[in-house]
């Protein structure tokens, strides 16, 4: 393995990025990267895992990780990669100088191609999508949370509302803010936790703000609409979308997943006990076995012009990226949140596909002119 080059097998070097440190050598999620790189050498190409730490890009052998035939990592030397890989664990980690700087240095390098450069935020999804005819109408009305005021506006346009941290992850740090006004308590503040929920009660929204500025603390937040999403045994559901480029370089849906809300959750997250379904199962029983098919390729079709515009809005490359996507009661469709590192997909269907993508698209890159 580590005299191979792409030269000699026509595939290019790939490479993992992530960060030093941890129980083992390097930091992420061991299960995937030992799926890609398994994947990557059942379909020829060199690959391992490489730290910002160790990615000389002036030299011409670098310290890399890759899984010997007993299934273990082994510390090897590689060449240079000819596609970087960005699997980088944390926003933390990414907003850290030094990776900056070698990130920067991967983007503008010559020979390299370098894909998923930075996570989203999740303000400048909403500004980029409502920046395009094409997509701003599947964007739910989303402020930014500055003050008490504004808030209040927001509610007494829209009875309910979602309070969510613009780097959040998997949920975290979600709220959901409801004005019932036959209630003696109409103020109505519902907390998400690991798995449940609190709700505080207020007269007004003065008593509730203070315990809204202890949740947030010094983290952005932004304020949205909250769409009635369509339903299945009284559990709210949305649809995850998994989207990559194929080995043509264009924007397709690997996958789409469904994931259905807790009884005490506010959100559909799996870690926040949501459970997975099949999509065609939850529309069918909604809205008919009829309309369910077509329904879901208008959530691919929407999927990928989502897409398309957060990546030319991003102004960087990116070969995937995964999307929740909302179906409300009417049929109508929202787009929520992407992410640029997404999750692995437990679909076994989906997961296959997804692995064999990132090659494809390695491959792809390699095959074409730098834009």
């Amino acid at each position: 393995m580590t005299t191979t080059s792409n030269e000699e097998s026509g595939r290019p070097v790939v490479a993992i990025l992530t960060v030093s440190g941890g129980p083992s050598y390097f930091r992420g999620n061991q299960a995937n990267f030992e799926d890609i790189v398994r994947t990557g050498q059942d379909m020829g190409f060199p690959v391992y895992v490489v730290t910002i730490k160790d990615l000389k890009l002036q030299g011409e052998r670098i310290k890399g990780y890759t899984l010997n035939s007993g299934g273990e990592w082994e510390r090897q030397l590689f060449p240079l990669p000819n596609v970087i890989y960005n699997r980088i664990p944390q926003r933390e980690d990414e907003l850290k100088p030094n990776v900056r700087k070698k990130i920067k240095e991967c983007l503008v390098h010559p020979t390299i191609k370098f894909f998923n450069p930075y996570f989203f935020n999740k303000w400048h999804l909403f500004e980029w999508l409502k920046s395009s005819k094409a997509t701003k109408h599947l964007v739910p009305k989303t402020r930014r949370l500055r003050g008490e005021t504004g808030l209040q506006m927001m509610l007494e346009r829209y009875p309910s509302l979602y309070l969510k941290p613009e780097s959040g992850k998997a949920g975290k740090g979600i709220m959901m803010l409801k004005y019932q006004k036959d209630k003696p308590l109409p103020y109505r503040l519902k907390v998400q936790h690991h798995k449940s929920s609190t709700t505080y009660k207020g007269a007004n929204m003065h008593r509730l703000w203070r315990r809204i500025k202890s949740e947030t603390g010094t983290s952005r937040y932004i304020v949205q609409q909250a769409i009635e999403l369509a339903s299945f045994e009284q559990r709210p559901f949305d649809l995850r979308v998994l989207l990559q480029k194929t080995g043509k370089g264009q924007w397709s849906v690997t996958g789409v997943g469904a994931r259905l809300a807790g009884s005490k959750s506010i959100t559909t997250h799996v870690p926040r006990g949501g459970s997975i379904e099949d999509p065609s199962k939850l529309l069918t029983a909604v809205f008919g076995e009829g309309t369910a098919p077509g329904m879901i390729n208008r959530v691919k079709t929407t999927a990928v012009v989502i897409a398309r515009q957060i990546e030319k809005a991003s102004g960087h490359q990116h070969g995937e990226m995964s999307m929740d996507l909302g179906v409300d009661t009417s049929g109508g469709i929202w787009f929520f949140e992407a992410n640029a590192k997404p999750m692995k997909f437990d679909e076994p269907h989906i997961r296959q596909k997804s692995l064999e993508r990132i090659f494809h698209y390695s491959q792809y890159l390699v095959n074409v002119q730098k834009p």
